[in-house]
């Protein structure tokens, strides 16, 4: 089973995802393929604090958000418009029991690549076919391994500062900690105004991704159940990751 990193459960840090990821401009992609493949129903797996679930519910979608950290969902449901969607807590094995038959099921920035284990993928995959109605779509995104990703999460290449309101100027860094492929585990750091927090003015959240080859994502699709109708190119990360389409057959 796959357990969420800091970011996502500490309440300390879930408040500050949205500050430091605050360009979304990945969400476009999948809020024109909800639009195109004319989806009423929409699963987002993996729905964090809320953005997509938010933006596609704005448009009169049908939208069950599910996420296993309680803290990105507390602060999805204080956002505008929250009460039109349905917010679940719970991982893959949450999906089965909603018994929901989706036009459309997402998972976007690193959620599918959370799932570091076959057997965790397999399930997940599985779950979210069965949520879907015959036919129905899942769409995700997974960065190409070649491309070297991690390369650029350093101190150097990936830090920030947020004002943050109630809190004050909150600074971010990223280290990279281990790289033993398919696995890339790295740490992201929060350093507070000094006397906000107890214990100490840093904390920090670690998380591995799993990288997988196109060919093992087309099989694990397969074996799923699902048919890759297109892989195109994220339109905010050109040429460093593939969009999979794939249809429930």
């Amino acid at each position: 089973m796959t357990t969420p990193d800091p970011i996502f459960v500490d309440p300390r840090l879930a408040r500050l995802y949205d500050a430091f990821d605050d360009d979304r401009g990945d969400l476009d992609l999948y809020v024109g393929l909800a639009e195109r493949l004319g989806a009423g129903s929409v699963l987002d797996v993996g729905c964090g604090t809320g953005a997509l679930a938010l933006l596609l519910a704005e448009r009169g979608v049908r939208v069950t958000a599910v996420d296993p950290a309680a803290a990105s969902l507390e602060v999805a449901r204080g956002k505008p418009g929250a009460e039109h969607v349905t917010w679940v807590e719970g991982g893959a094995d949450a999906v089965a029991g909603l018994g929901l038959a989706a036009d459309l099921a997402t998972m976007t920035g690193n959620v599918a690549q959370v799932f570091r284990t076959d057997e965790d993928w397999t399930q997940a995959l599985e779950a979210v076919r069965d949520a879907l109605r015959p036919g129905g779509t899942l769409v995700f995104e997974t960065r190409l391994p070649a491309r070297e990703a991690w390369l650029g999460w350093t101190r150097e290449r990936r830090s920030a500062r947020r004002d943050i309101p109630g809190v004050g100027q909150v600074e971010m860094w990223s280290d990279v900690l281990e790289v033993a492929l398919p696995l890339v585990t790295f740490q992201q750091s929060y350093r507070f105004p000094s006397g906000v927090l107890s214990g100490g003015d840093v904390v920090t959240s670690v998380s591995t991704l799993r990288f997988r080859e196109r060919d093992e994502i087309e099989a694990s699709l397969a074996a799923a159940g699902f048919e890759v109708d297109e892989v195109l190119d994220a339109p905010d990360r050109p040429g460093l990751e593939w969009v999979f389409v794939a249809r429930r057959g």
